[in-house]
């Protein structure tokens, strides 16, 4: 169940003419609410009050829960992004949320953000990089300026990872494909080699309608030999 709110809706101006402005202040953005609501019923308000005790005292269920909801609400965004033909529909991932919650209700209260019962979970934040090892922020800098140029293997790969990490097998096979390729031609490099084997024959087994394999570990090797261009190794 998605939903809109937190912010007046903004029309365009209806002469579609500029208007001069002062100093402004910030504009009110909406927040869009994503609910995923299991397909079948627990048997009782006792058994859901149990299922939520468990997920309180156990952190690793609590985080299958949340890959499983990511999961179904990134094939939703997928959807979206075929249906619309719109390519900047993004994926979501539980480090970009502004609240998560845990819980259960009767159905149209759930979809209204009520709970019976529920658990806000604290924010993990994005994900980091140690600035002894990457410093991100000095090479963003650096990219920004000019002073560096990105590969077009670096966003190749992330759009492999991105893929793996939604489920979508097929696609991330075929991307590490274009990936692997793009990342040998622009580093020279000939130590990928059994990786590129094995991404070539998983595509052609996606392309297949087949299951392909090895293509996470495939992506991890050129994950690792960027980190070590990055840190200069």
């Amino acid at each position: 169940m998605l939903g809109t709110l937190g912010a007046p809706e903004r029309h365009w101006l209806r002469d579609r003419r500029p208007r001069e402005v002062g100093e402004v202040p910030p504009e009110p953005v909406p927040t869009s609410r994503a609910t995923v609501v299991r397909p079948e019923p627990f048997a009782s308000r006792e058994a859901a009050s149990a299922w939520l005790a468990e997920l309180r005292r156990d952190s690793d269920a609590r985080d299958a829960e949340l890959e499983r909801a990511l999961a179904i609400l990134n094939r939703a965004l997928r959807a979206q992004r075929a249906a619309a033909a719109d390519p900047y529909v993004p994926d979501v991932s539980v480090e970009r949320a502004l609240v998560i919650r845990l819980g259960y209700g009767s159905g149209a209260a759930v979809a209204d953000g009520r709970f019976g019962e529920a658990l806000e979970l604290p924010r993990s934040g994005a994900r980091r990089v140690k600035r002894s090892m990457e410093a991100p922020e000095e090479r963003f800098a650096a990219l920004l300026g000019g002073h560096e140029e990105a590969l077009a293997a670096e966003e190749l790969v992330l759009r492999a990872r991105a893929d793996i990490d939604a489920g979508r097998d097929r696609e991330a096979a075929l991307q590490a494909r274009v990936a692997i390729e793009a990342l040998i031609a622009e580093t020279g490099t000939d130590a990928l080699e059994p990786e590129r084997q094995t991404v070539i024959a998983a595509a052609a087994a996606a392309l297949a309608g087949d299951r392909p394999e090895g293509v996470e570990e495939a992506v991890a090797a050129m994950e690792a030999l960027l980190r070590r261009r990055r840190l200069g190794g």
